[in-house]
């Protein structure tokens, strides 16, 4: 296949990301959530991992330290999160889903799933199967 195809692509791709971020990040602020998509992001993660270091973090929600450790002062400042001492390691922290982080996760986990399924609608899962293996695909090529 020819590079300018590979270029088609790679921006058709970039763009429907770009899109869906978008998407939801107007809806969080419709809805008045009071947190960024990025937010959410770091909330939801540290649900489904516990207490987590920041480079931890910053790996499951694929973002670089300084980006995730703006995020997550911001969180702290909302007491949505709180830094801990590290266990295994005093001269790291964890981060830690406070009580109200808790709270804002439960309550939003729904919404945040109906704004997802907007992107879904109109595909049959013929059509997710072979997403999700395209996807996984060029995922697989990149890994470093």
């Amino acid at each position: 296949m020819q590079t300018e195809h590979y270029n088609a692509y790679s921006f058709l791709l970039e763009r429907t990301a770009r899109r869906v971020k978008q998407y939801a990040q107007y809806q969080f602020n419709c809805r008045e959530f009071g947190i960024t998509v990025d937010q959410w992001s770091i909330l939801k993660n540290l649900r489904q991992h516990a207490d987590l270091s920041q480079k931890e973090l910053a790996d499951y929600c694929g973002k670089d330290q300084p980006t995730l450790t703006r995020i997550v002062d911001l969180l702290v400042r909302k007491n949505l999160v709180e830094r801990r001492a590290n266990p295994s390691d005093r001269r790291s922290f964890v981060v830690h889903l406070t009580l109200e982080g808790e709270q804002k996760v439960n309550t939003l986990a729904s919404h945040v799933g109906e704004i997802r399924m907007q992107a879904w609608k109109n595909l049959n899962d013929t059509d997710f199967e072979h997403l999700k293996r395209i996807l996984n695909t060029i995922y697989d090529n990149l890994e470093v």
